[in-house]
C-alpha cells in the first residue's frame, strides 16, 4: 500500500511538473522576469508535495543577483498600489521581510519599473498581479484550458487546479527570488551545542542559501526548501529508521489522522516534527527500534497539535500552526490520543 501510494504521488508529480513546466516556459517567453521551472523529475526542489492533492510550486524570478542583507531600517508609507499613507505599514513578522532592489548588486531594469517597484521596494502583491495575468494568458496560448483552471482566491495568491490522469491536484504557484549565496540573519541555526546534524552537514546545508517567496502583500516569505531537502538526504546513513518513521507517519496522517484535500497538517509539518526529533535524539541507538522511534515522533506531533504550536525549524519565534483552524487541530489531536492509547501500526 505504501509503495502504491508512493507510485501514485510520483506519477502525479511528474504529470503536474510537465504541465507547469510548459506553462512557465510560455510565461518566461512572454515576460523575461520569470524563469521556467526545471525539469528534474520527482526530486525537483521547486515542487513541494503538501498532501497527495495539494502541491506548492515556486517559479524563480530572473534578473536579481548579488543579494546582501539590508542594514538600515526605514519606514514605509504607501499602499500596495502606491498611494500615500499617513501612518507606516506594519513591520514583517519573523518569517517575512522587506526586499529592496538596492539589496542586489545586479538587477535588470524591469525590476526598477513602477509595475513592481514602489520607492525602491519590490512589492510581492504587484509581482503577483502580473504573474496571475500571465498564468491566465499562457493557459490559453498553450491550449491547456482542459487541464488547468485558475482558482478564485481572496488574496493575490495564484492557485490553479490541474487535472492529472488519476485525480485533480490543487497547486499554489509562487514567484520566488532564489538566493543561493548566503544564509539569512533571521535563521540563527544551528542552535548551540547540538549534535545533529553534524558540523559538515550544517556547512553544506547553509551553503545552499534560501529563497524569498511572493506570498503576501508587502513582505517576502523566507523559504528553506534546498536546505530542508539536504537535511532529508542521507538521513539514515547510520542504518537508522528515521525515513521509515517519516513515511509511515505520513501514511497514517493521510489515512487516519488528517485526511482530505486540504489537511490542517501537511507533509511539511511532519518533516519539521522529524527535524526537531532528530535534533533531540541524535544518537544512532535512538533510531534502531522502529516502534520506539515511531512512538516518539507521534508523541511530539501530538504535543505540537494539542498546543497549536509547532516551531519553524530554522527561524525561531515562528509558529507554523499560528493561522491553522483550531477546531481542526483539536480533532487531529483527539485522533492522535486514541492512537497513542493503543498504537496499531499501519505497515502493510
Amino acid at each position: 500500500q505504501v509503495e502504491q501510494r508512493h507510485y501514485l504521488v510520483s506519477k502525479a508529480v511528474e504529470e503536474v511538473q510537465k504541465i507547469i513546466q510548459q506553462l512557465t516556459v510560455e510565461i518566461s517567453y512572454k515576460a523575461a522576469r520569470f524563469q521556467p521551472i526545471s525539469n528534474s523529475g520527482i526530486h525537483n526542489e521547486n515542487i513541494k508535495v503538501l498532501a497527495p492533492s495539494q502541491f506548492l510550486i515556486t517559479v524563480p524570478l530572473r534578473g536579481l543577483t548579488g543579494y546582501r542583507e539590508c542594514q538600515v531600517r526605514h519606514w514605509r508609507y504607501y499602499t500596495v498600489h502606491g498611494a500615500k499613507l499617513l501612518s507606516s505599514v506594519r513591520d514583517p513578522e519573523e518569517l517575512h521581510q522587506w526586499l529592496e532592489v538596492e539589496q542586489f548588486s545586479k538587477s535588470l531594469q524591469h525590476w526598477h519599473e513602477t509595475d513592481v517597484n514602489i520607492e525602491g521596494d519590490l512589492v510581492p502583491a504587484k509581482v503577483l498581479i502580473i504573474f496571475r495575468e500571465l498564468v491566465e494568458k499562457s493557459i490559453i496560448s498553450c491550449n491547456l484550458s482542459s487541464k488547468v483552471t485558475v482558482l478564485e482566491s481572496f488574496s493575490s495568491v495564484v492557485r490553479v487546479a490541474v487535472e492529472t490522469s488519476e485525480s485533480q491536484v490543487e497547486v499554489e504557484l509562487v514567484p520566488a527570488v532564489e538566493i543561493p549565496t548566503c544564509w539569512p540573519q533571521k535563521a540563527r541555526w544551528p542552535r548551540c551545542l547540538k549534535r545533529w546534524p553534524s558540523q559538515e552537514k550544517v556547512q553544506c546545508v547553509k551553503s545552499l542559501g534560501f529563497d524569498l517567496l511572493a506570498r503576501s502583500n508587502y513582505h517576502w516569505q523566507l523559504c528553506f526548501s534546498r536546505a530542508e531537502h539536504m537535511l532529508m538526504e542521507g538521513l539514515d546513513e547510520d542504518g537508522g529508521c528515521r525515513m521509515k518513521c517519516f513515511r509511515v507517519m505520513r501514511q497514517m496522517k493521510e489515512d487516519v489522522w488528517c485526511a482530505g484535500n486540504k489537511p490542517v497538517i501537511t507533509a511539511y509539518h511532519l518533516q519539521t516534527v522529524l527535524f526537531w526529533t532528530c535534533e533531540k535524539y541524535p544518537r544512532t541507538k535512538d533510531w534502531r527500534s522502529f516502534p520506539e522511534a515511531f512512538l516518539r515522533l507521534v508523541q511530539k506531533l501530538h504535543k505540537c497539535v494539542s498546543q497549536h504550536f509547532l516551531k519553524h525549524y530554522f527561524v525561531k519565534n515562528t509558529n507554523l500552526l499560528k493561522y491553522a483552524n483550531t477546531s481542526d487541530l483539536d480533532l487531529v489531536a483527539s485522533k492522535l490520543t486514541v492512537f497513542l492509547e493503543n498504537p496499531v501500526f499501519c505497515l502493510d
